[in-house]
């Protein structure tokens, strides 16, 4: 393994527990530097194991590797702002992904770093009396956690980082090995995971530590992913190269049945996790460690330093030191819209929805835009099901005042008059209405100062609107579900500046239904009441309740819940549970995992809609990826390869097939 990958410990910063008493809280402490020694303390071991979760900041709201789990599946493409960086991800012939370039290396980088510092954990932990077999557990889930993030990504890994496998590596090391798919499972994952549920609480030592619920989630899904590659259904390729078969002899069905028994064990037996009461609680700011989480990577307004990133900023950088940027990159520049200051739409255009930290705005990046698919197929339902509206900032208010415009009124769409809190800019729900729309040839229509984004007017209406096969690169809704939320706005804008201090969710307790409904498809056993149906019958259920309407910016309480039940087709396939997936997770870094996982990358993304990269876009293109087998595994790092001592040929070897 290259140096830079095995010293865990002497780097700039480190997180330390202070204290192992009654913590409710996780404290860091930065260190210096992090020696083999002090990791042999009582100090050194609970430091190590605050850095487990720290070091969930440096994969989960960067936005590059985020860009890697989105762009290119059926959720996203590179949107009109869009560096190689997320055009290389999407298959369409205007980028390719190679070792150089390809941004899974911050999950390379950053997992195995932790995985040393979890082995030392592992090892050390015994020479320390007051630490306890669940502290330990909570090592052995991140170990597992890593090593599972890593053989989804790239295949077959060293477990061997210098001094064997699962070894505890404190000398530089240039040698490495990888290790076959089933062996990382069979060795790493499953018994380190198998440990963490018999070790670990059900309750949290602390807010946001792991316990068993969330062990039994991985393990389970653990098992999900690896009864498919068993069974791969379309003969995708592996590496390195070794049969598909089980070291213990077991097959496919064997771990879908034991995938299906966890999480529905997870499921009867939750601890302090359910679901939240609807979909809207889940997702709004200021409710982010609620009880259907079981992991994230946390972020806070409080401190800068527990952040991990500035809260106060003119101009913060996207990534680097645990930033979470992530939404950024999916948030159009709706700060072009402008209204204007006469009523027969001429003067100096205002800028009438100005960038703020608020949930539904933030700032603009336009690197990633969602196609059009989602909107026609995915979310077609938008009356029953709350998802919609809980996914997607859809209408955009003005909100100029807080900007330092003294304007009382503005003049918009239809040159009417519109006032701050009014709709300014509204995506439309479906396509009833666009036979009716005008749109300008370009940003604004001739002689206005108004729009500049090229939304289309109805009749009678104030605001600018777009039609669902009218989204584009340029123009399309933001994900409401992870925009920024702050407390210290005031009156004023805010810092929609400074990276988001929401914590990004990783792991629900809402997807144990999941895990179980895609086991039970393909063919567990399953209990009363337990059926792939009734299973995800559950979270339609929820999707079906609503307490706030995004959309009208008003209280709104519904329960649709009988009618979504209904719904829902007597026979569950794959196909049905990915669109559900889609619809409870959609942006959340899930996808291509999903799709891999699955098989069913090709079909379900392959072909996509959408608008070109200029205001006034509104004609459908269709774009056909070339996803070829080599690309469900993403390329071995080339700064991997680099640090590396070998010839070219054992170099070459260790890459993935055909980069």
């Amino acid at each position: 393994m290259k140096q830079t990958l095995i010293k865990s410990f002497i780097i700039a910063s480190v997180l330390a527990l202070a204290s192992s008493g009654c913590k409710k809280i996780l404290d860091e402490e930065p260190r210096s530097i992090y020696t083999p020694e002090f990791f042999k303390t009582e100090k050194g071991i609970l430091g190590g194991i605050t850095s487990q979760y720290a070091h969930l900041r440096f994969i989960y709201g960067q936005p590059y590797y985020y860009n890697t789990l989105e762009t290119g599946t059926d959720e996203y493409t590179w949107g009109s702002s869009a560096d190689q960086n997320f055009k290389d991800m999407d298959f369409t012939g205007v980028g390719n992904v190679t070792p150089t370039g390809s941004r899974s290396d911050a999950l390379w980088g950053t997992a195995f770093s932790n995985i040393n510092t979890a082995s030392g954990i592992i090892e050390n932990a015994a020479s320390v009396p007051s630490i306890t077999p669940a502290q330990v557990a909570e090592a052995r889930f991140f170990r597992a956690f890593d090593y599972f993030l890593l053989v989804q990504t790239f295949g077959g890994v060293p477990l061997d980082l210098g001094a064997g496998e699962l070894k505890f590596n404190t000398s530089a090391s240039r040698g490495s090995k990888r290790n076959t798919v089933p062996e990382v499972y069979t060795k790493a994952i499953f018994p380190d995971l198998l440990k963490a549920v018999n070790d670990l609480p059900l309750t949290p030592r602390a807010t946001g530590t792991a316990t068993k619920t969330l062990a039994r989630l991985y393990l389970s899904k653990a098992y999900l992913t690896y009864a498919w590659w068993l069974q791969n259904p379309n003969n995708i390729p592996t590496y390195p190269a070794s049969p598909r078969t089980d070291p213990d002899g077991k097959d496919a069905a064997f771990y879908f049945q034991q995938a299906y028994n966890i999480a529905t064990q997870a499921i009867d037996n939750p601890g302090p996790f359910a679901l939240e009461n609807t979909f809207y609680d889940l997702h709004v700011g200021g409710n982010d460690r609620n009880k259907e989480m079981l992991l994230y990577a946390d972020h806070t307004q409080e401190s800068a330093f527990y952040n991990g990133a500035p809260i106060i900023s003119g101009s913060d950088a996207e990534s680097g030191n645990g930033r979470n940027g992530a939404v950024w990159m999916v948030t159009w520049n709706y700060t072009v819209i402008r209204s204007a200051p006469n009523p027969n739409g001429t003067g100096s255009g205002v800028s009438s929805v100005q960038r703020e930290a608020a949930q539904s705005l933030g700032r603009p990046y336009t690197r990633m835009a969602p196609p059009i698919g989602p909107f026609l197929t995915t979310f077609a339902d938008k009356t029953l099901d709350s998802r919609y509206d809980g996914t997607f900032a859809t209408v955009y208010r003005g909100n100029w005042p807080k900007g330092g415009t003294t304007n009382a009124v503005l003049y918009n769409a239809n040159d009417l008059p519109v006032v701050p809190g009014d709709p300014i800019f509204t995506f439309l729900e479906d396509e009833s209405q666009t036979a009716n729309i005008v749109y300008p040839t370009g940003a604004s229509f001739p002689g206005k100062s108004s729009n500049n984004v090229g939304g289309g007017v109805l009749p009678g209406r104030a605001d600018f609107v777009v039609n669902p096969r009218g989204i584009s690169r340029i123009v399309f809704p933001n994900l409401w579900k992870m925009g920024v939320y702050r407390t210290d706005n005031g009156n004023g804008l805010g810092q929609p500046n400074a990276t988001s201090t929401r914590p990004f969710k990783i792991a629900k307790f809402s997807e144990l239904y999941f895990i179980a409904a895609e086991a039970a498809v393909k063919g567990a056993t399953t209990v009363a009441g337990k059926s792939a149906r009734e299973l995800i019958n559950v979270i339609r259920a929820r999707a079906g309740k609503w307490r706030f309407s995004n959309k009208n910016n008003a209280a709104f309480v519904a329960d649709n819940s009988a009618a979504m039940v209904a719904a829902t087709p007597a026979t569950i396939d794959i196909d049905y549970i990915l669109a559900e997936r889609s619809r409870e997770y959609f942006g959340e870094g899930h996808r291509w995992f999903d799709l891999v996982r699955t098989q069913k990358w090709n079909e379900l993304a392959g072909t996509y809609q959408i608008c070109g990269t200029t205001y006034g876009s509104h004609t459908p293109q269709t774009f056909t990826r070339n996803i070829e087998p080599k690309h469900y595994l993403r390329p071995i790092p080339q700064g991997q390869l680099d640090g590396m001592q070998g010839t070219a040929a054992e170099k070459a070897a260790y890459q993935n097939p055909g980069y």
